[in-house]
C-alpha cells in the first residue's frame, strides 16, 4: 500500500515539474511576442516652400518685406495702404511665363545690369517674384536660365526692403534645408544604430571591476 502511494506521488512530481516547464516555455515565447515595441515614428521632413510677403509701395515699386520657409508657397501682397490678398496659383503661374518670355527676349530687369534697373523703378511684380527665395519652386524652368547669370545675382539682393531682410530670409532657408538633411541623415543611419547594443559587455565588465574593487576596499 505504501509503494502504491509512493509511486503515485512519484509520477505527481514528475507531472507537475512537466507543467511547469512547458509554462516556463510558453512564458518565453510570450515574452518575446509582448517585448516587440510600436516603431517610434520618424520625423517628417518638410517640404520645401516659401510664404513671401511683398509689398507694393509707391505703387509700381515692389520690395520683399517677409519671407519663410513653409509646407506650402504662397505670395502675400501688400499695397501702401497695408491691404494684403494672396495671390492665387493661377496669378502666380501668368506672372511666371510672362517674365520668361522678357528673359527669352532680353528685356526682362532680372537681366538687366542694377543700376539701369534701380533708374527704371525695380523689377517689377513679377521679376520680384523670381527674386525671390521662393523662385525655384514657382518657376523652376526660368530659375534654371537665370542661375548663372550675374545681374540677376545682384538684383536679387536689391529686390528685399533691406540688407537685413535678405540676410535673414538667406538664413531661415539655410537653417530649414540644414534640418531636413539632418532628418534625412538620421533616417539612413538609424538601421546602423543597433551595433553598439553589443558593446555593453565592456561597460559590464567595468562595473564587475568596480564591484570588486568597492568589495575590497569595503572588507
Amino acid at each position: 500500500m505504501n509503494r502504491h502511494i509512493k509511486k503515485i506521488s512519484n509520477y505527481a512530481m514528475i507531472g507537475g515539474m512537466s507543467v511547469l516547464v512547458i509554462a516556463s516555455i510558453t512564458g518565453c515565447g510570450g515574452d518575446d511576442s509582448t517585448s516587440e515595441q510600436p516603431k517610434a515614428e520618424k520625423p517628417a521632413i518638410q517640404k520645401e516652400g516659401a510664404t513671401v510677403t511683398i509689398e507694393e509701395k509707391p505703387v509700381g515699386t515692389f520690395k520683399i518685406i517677409d519671407e519663410v520657409p513653409s509646407v506650402n508657397s504662397r505670395v502675400i501682397l501688400r499695397d501702401e495702404n497695408g491691404t494684403e490678398r494672396i495671390l492665387s496659383q493661377a496669378e502666380i503661374d501668368k506672372l511666371v511665363k510672362e517674365e520668361e518670355k522678357k528673359v527669352d527676349a532680353g528685356t526682362s530687369n532680372l537681366t538687366k545690369n542694377p543700376d539701369e534697373v534701380k533708374e527704371s523703378g525695380g523689377l517689377g511684380l513679377a521679376g520680384t517674384l523670381m527674386a525671390s527665395m521662393a523662385a525655384g519652386m514657382l518657376g523652376a524652368a526660368l530659375m534654371n536660365k537665370l542661375s548663372n547669370n550675374q545681374n540677376y545675382q545682384q538684383n536679387r539682393r536689391s529686390s528685399y526692403a533691406s540688407p537685413s531682410t535678405y540676410s535673414r530670409s538667406k538664413s531661415s532657408f539655410a537653417k530649414a534645408r540644414a534640418n531636413n538633411m539632418a532628418i534625412k541623415n538620421g533616417q539612413k543611419s538609424s538601421g546602423f544604430g543597433k551595433r553598439p547594443a553589443t558593446r555593453p559587455a565592456s561597460s559590464t565588465r567595468t562595473s564587475g571591476f568596480g564591484k570588486s574593487r568597492s568589495s575590497g576596499f569595503g572588507g
